[in-house]
């Protein structure tokens, strides 16, 4: 799984966008602007995680357009990681789980949380759920 690829990589250090991508460099490391097909997808499992700023020197933060078809789930194992993380939906229905919290966000709607809070995204709707969201430190 991505989770416990990310516990091996912590120790080697690499993050998973590094890990993914690293062949991919486009354009120079310090530009700041990215055209789409800039965007390396760092996801898995069918959900789509495009990453801004891949090759930015020193990323403090990750910057990601999350594209999660129908039905899809991060996993019925929650994930949990150093950071903090947010949010806005900008189409479909997300169920979000922080905790014992659960609530089906919307577009407009958003969120922020700690991500040492073991957490989960669920698409409940019957179209893609998009959002950009962020979090720190730079995990990908």
């Amino acid at each position: 799984s991505v989770s416990s690829l990310k516990k091996v990589l912590d120790g080697i250090p690499i993050s998973l966008a590094d890990f993914f991508t690293q062949d991919l460099q486009i354009g120079p490391a310090d530009a700041p602007f990215y055209a789409a097909d800039e965007l390396p997808d760092v996801g898995s499992d069918g959900i789509h995680y495009y990453l801004v700023g891949q090759h930015r020197p020193q990323r403090q933060m990750c910057i990601l357009r999350e594209v999660m078809p129908p039905g899809s789930d991060t996993g019925t194992a929650m994930l949990v990681h150093e950071g903090e993380e947010g949010g806005v939906v900008v189409a479909g229905e997300v169920e979000i789980t922080v905790g014992r919290q659960v609530r089906v966000l919307r577009a407009g709607e958003g969120y922020y949380f700690e991500s040492r809070v073991p957490h989960r995204f669920r698409n409940v709707g019957s179209e893609a759920v998009v959002i950009v969201s962020a979090n720190t430190p730079a995990t990908f």
